[in-house]
């Protein structure tokens, strides 16, 4: 069994900045990929950013510049840095995670999403 548990969501202005933290417990064998991404009420998940196991990224271009996906392989851990909020950024935050498990293939695992309100 695996949980991810994201953690750093609130209130920030325009301008501002948050950092979200996300961890995994259980059962996690290999972690392989992981990533964040956010959806807006009635609105289809899109991606933030992702990073491989290596630490290799790639951003969406609507946060490119101002995010920073990283992870830590000891601690089974991912942030996301987010600087130069927008009101646009405003969305519920997922964590997710390609894990690799003996005797049960390979699944992603998605956390339950922090909020992130983005005022003007």
């Amino acid at each position: 069994q695996v949980q991810l548990l994201e953690s750093g969501g609130g209130l920030v202005q325009a301008g501002g900045s948050l950092r979200l933290s996300c961890a995994a417990s259980g059962s996690i064998g290999i972690i392989l990929g992981m990533g964040w991404y956010r959806q807006r009420p009635g609105t289809q998940r899109e991606l933030c950013a992702t990073i491989t196991r290596d630490g290799l990224t790639t951003y969406a271009d609507s946060v490119k510049g101002r995010f920073t996906i990283n992870r830590d392989n000891v601690r089974n851990t991912l942030s996301l840095q987010m600087n130069s909020q927008r009101p646009e950024d405003t969305a519920v935050y997922f964590c997710t995670a390609d894990i690799l498990q003996s005797g049960r293939g390979r699944r992603d695992y998605w956390g339950q999403g922090t909020q992130v309100t983005v005022s003007s």
